[in-house]
């Protein structure tokens, strides 16, 4: 009966979404500022660039070892042959079936196209739609798990307000009359940083020559946004305006300027939009400072790497699987900020976080899009297990868990570790910060640390927020 009735309200959510869809087709699709996958669930890119143009044969086990940091999404760089060797049709569907093993959505994009009008030998975006109706076979059908960007930084610096719109307007009219039906994601000019703020004005009207109105925005996040205040002000003017807006690149700097990724990463969490970092591995010298990891070793996260993994309000932190490959669910992880209700699970159910999501008295809730199981532990303001991990397993929040002192307590239905640092008190070892809960440094006096294979705050740190 519990069963049917857990059922019955995901038809009911279901049924919600598809009322606030406008679409007919199956896939991602935009609700203005939201991305939203197949199922009718937010979904919010937490992902990495992939060089697979130049380093095809790093893809598999990139993809797999980016998926085991968290994230949920991959931009894949793939080339028409205009500039470097083709990407295959064939090669195109390997690199969707292993995003699709690995729990990730593929954002791909076609790079020929970067700076042109400055770029000698870039493609226009004409030549990359040529290059999607010659693969068109194998986006078909995958519109649940493929999201196409149709260019890369398709206009460099000079291009006017009207080249930018009809030139993206032509291409997804293309697009759409060729069958191809997925979410769409257009790059800003400027390389990219939209410094002149064409993207910014007349994203309305690129949005409008889509009969789908299924258009998600890039902007690349480089020196350009070198403080936390131009940062602000870009992301937040997209989403109060309803516009959906993904930061499809970013870094901590940019031919040795300095870029604001830390107020990137906290905006973009605190206004529900998407970020890709660039770029795995393989950037050239002058740009070496760009790689998560060295040389495609997962082992050895560069410090750009450590921030944007596992930083305040990095992948592992607020990372969600889209709910695609969850069951309906969405299978939300990381920052309990942004009402995710990772509460601990039971029989492989997520517990509600607050017992009062259940006033039928049913023994089931619904939070965050998802059914949850009430327990007696259910409260969020008491017994959050979010207390930090280690080699997977949750953290007690109180040392007192383990009163037989073998190591292990039991907290919200599930064992976890009972160390020196498992005590939520104010003078304990995790940090309350913005809602994430991570466990206090022991040897970092001040900003953030990576200690005991984890990212950690100082006291001095969690006091000052």
């Amino acid at each position: 009966m519990l069963k049917f009735h857990r059922y019955l309200k995901r038809i009911m959510a279901a049924m919600a979404a598809a009322a606030l869809c406008s679409s007919a087709y199956a896939g991602f699709y935009t609700d203005g500022a939201t991305l939203k996958d197949g199922n009718g669930n937010p979904f919010v890119m937490r992902g990495v660039n992939v060089p697979h143009a130049w380093f095809s044969s790093q893809t598999s086990q990139s993809l797999a070892d980016i998926s085991a940091t968290g994230a949920n999404s991959v931009r894949v760089v793939l080339s028409s042959g205009s500039r470097w060797s083709r990407t295959s049709a064939s090669d195109v569907q390997a690199i969707i079936d292993t995003c699709k093993a690995n729990n990730l959505i593929a954002v791909l994009e076609v790079h020929d196209t970067t700076g042109y009008g400055e770029q000698a030998g870039a493609q226009t975006l004409s030549g990359a739609v040529d290059y999607w109706l010659d693969i068109a076979s194998v986006l078909q059908g995958e519109e649940d798990y493929v999201i196409i960007n149709i260019g890369n930084e398709p206009f460099g610096n000079g291009a006017s307000a009207s080249e930018w719109i009809n030139g993206h307007a032509n291409a997804i009219n293309r697009l759409r009359s060729a069958g191809l039906t997925h979410t769409l994601m257009v790059d800003a000019p400027n390389w990219g940083q939209d410094w002149q703020g064409l993207m910014r004005a007349n994203a309305p009207a690129v949005l409008s020559a889509d009969v789908d109105n299924n258009v998600v925005f890039s902007v690349h996040m480089y020196q350009v946004y070198d403080t936390a205040n131009k940062v602000q002000s870009y992301i937040n003017g997209f989403v109060s305006d309803g516009l959906p807006l993904v930061v499809g690149e970013f870094a901590a700097d940019h031919f040795a300027e300095d870029v604001a990724e830390g107020a990137i990463l906290q905006a973009a969490q605190n206004a529900g939009v998407g970020y890709l970092g660039w770029s795995w591995s393989g950037n050239s010298s002058d740009l070496a400072s760009l790689d998560i990891v060295e040389n495609f070793n997962p082992s050895n996260l560069t410090s750009w790497g450590q921030t944007l993994i596992n930083g305040a309000n990095g992948i592992a932190a607020t990372s969600a699987t889209a709910s695609v490959y969850s069951g309906g669910d969405s299978n939300n992880g990381g920052n309990s900020n942004g009402g995710n209700a990772s509460c601990g699970t039971q029989d492989g159910n997520p517990i509600c976080c607050d017992v009062n999501s259940d006033p039928d008295g049913d023994g089931w809730g619904w939070e965050n899009n998802q059914s949850c199981v009430v327990t007696n532990s259910s409260n969020n303001s008491n017994n959050n297990p979010a207390c930090g991990t280690q080699d997977g397993t949750p953290i007690c929040c109180d040392a007192n868990s383990d009163p037989d002192g073998d190591g292990w307590g039991w907290e919200n239905e599930q064992s976890c570790i009972a160390v020196s640092t498992g005590d939520n008190s104010s003078s304990g070892g995790s940090c309350d910060w913005h809602g994430s809960i991570y466990p206090v440094c022991q040897n970092t006096s001040s900003g953030w640390g990576w200690e005991s294979d984890q990212s950690c705050i100082s006291q001095m740190t969690c006091d000052s927020q």
